[in-house]
């Protein structure tokens, strides 16, 4: 009996809410662009660009898995992840499409601007501006 240790949902049994619900979470969403070239990849965290325990990793892919959003591959003692684009293209049309697109323009985006970085909180002011929600020292007033 090989039976998949990895069951999937069917496509037809997939929600569009638990499918935006699990790509709600910012590592999953980097894990599904990353997965967007329609072939399979391993589950090292190296192949993502995250800095996550194998076991933080290993339920994200779950979540992703039971979402219907991905389909693991077994050979052996090789596994790998793919995403599941043709059948959620055909269950929602254009919606993962999009979901990529917005996240890949966000990701190029924050990469432009990583040297306009938002003070921490209790980090001295630099005369920059500011959005009036940083935390002031007493005495100082809130722009209106």
């Amino acid at each position: 009996m090989n039976e998949n240790p990895y069951p999937q949902p069917t496509i037809d049994s997939v929600d569009l809410i638990g499918v935006l619900r699990a790509l709600g979470d910012p590592v999953r969403l980097r894990i599904v662009v990353r997965l967007a070239d329609n072939d399979y990849h391993s589950f090292k965290p190296e192949e993502y660009g995250l800095d996550l325990h194998k076991s933080t990793l290993s339920y994200h892919f779950k979540t992703l898995r039971e979402a219907g959003i991905t389909a693991t591959l077994v050979a052996g003692r090789n596994h790998g992840l793919k995403l599941r684009r043709d059948d959620l293209e055909a269950r929602f049309p254009g919606v993962l499409n999009s979901i990529i697109s917005a996240a890949t323009r966000a990701d190029s985006a924050e990469d432009r601007d990583a040297t306009v970085r938002t003070p921490t909180i209790g980090a001295p002011q630099t005369g920059k501006p500011h959005s009036g929600f940083e935390r002031r020292d007493a005495g100082e007033h809130l722009p209106s």
